[in-house]
């Protein structure tokens, strides 16, 4: 059986990425901050769509801006099933606010949530991914970093993504002498879940889908089938990497 942990776990990619790792022999610990009793409902539901695949799923929540909240994520997936085999980080956000109007607060916050929480919770479980070549961190970004055009900037999101990025690639040296890996996926403009519009209207999200190259949204399963090989023994010998999946949006 193996062990991964998915962050964000409850909705959009996170909940993409668990569907489709779900099968009998693998053991998930979905992670959402249940700070709500429709994304705990949200969490609830993905987890029985993964038990309903055969797989063993245990549900953690928390709010990973606090300092602790990952390391005792690793603590419980442990108690809970054993070593952890593989840690995908699809928590985060995106926040519109310009460069003047982002508060420290809301900064701090994304570079608790998405880089810190990720460098807690992977140097906890560093010696369980260290034990053999089979140890996978996939971390989820954006293009944020990696696009900058007036009125489509975030400021705030996209420098917590670059932090996890270089996390990521600093963490695959860590790892490579075990023959684990560390990577990254970088998705575009992906659909929502339904209800749910993150940080743009339904008016704006259609805009950005016939701007893309590709003139549509990425699906969540399309991030979640690159997470899947990247967590696989295929990809054994791709680390460091950051992989987008975003219609070609970062070729403009």
């Amino acid at each position: 059986m193996r062990v991964s942990i998915i962050t964000g776990g409850g909705s959009g990619i996170g909940a993409a990425i668990a569907r489709r790792l779900a099968a009998s022999d693998q053991c998930l610990v979905l992670h959402g901050q249940g700070a709500d009793a429709a994304g705990r409902a949200r969490l609830d539901a993905v987890a029985e769509q993964c038990r309903g695949k055969g797989a063993r799923v245990e549900i953690c929540t928390g709010d990973l801006a606090e300092a602790g909240t990952g390391a005792a994520l690793v603590d419980a997936a442990r108690a809970a099933l054993g070593p952890v085999d593989a840690i995908v980080h699809a928590a985060g956000f995106a926040d519109r606010r310009e460069f003047a109007s982002l508060p420290r607060a809301a900064l701090e916050r994304a570079f608790a949530v998405m880089a810190a929480a990720f460098h807690e919770i992977t140097a906890a479980a560093l010696p369980d991914l260290t034990r053999s070549a089979a140890g996978r961190v996939v971390a989820v970004s954006s293009f944020g970093p990696h696009r900058f055009l007036p009125g489509a900037i975030y400021p705030g999101s996209a420098a917590a993504k670059a932090a996890l990025e270089v996390l990521v690639k600093s963490l695959a040296i860590e790892l490579a002498a075990s023959g684990a890996t560390a990577n990254a996926v970088m998705p575009g403009y992906t659909r929502k879940d339904p209800g749910l519009f993150g940080a743009l209207d339904t008016a704006t999200w259609e805009h950005v889908a016939k701007a893309n190259p590709m003139q549509r949204l990425a699906e969540p399963d399309e991030v979640a089938a690159v997470v899947a090989f990247l967590l696989s023994a295929e990809a054994g010998h791709v680390t460091g990497a950051t992989l987008p999946v975003d219609g070609g949006l970062t070729l403009m």
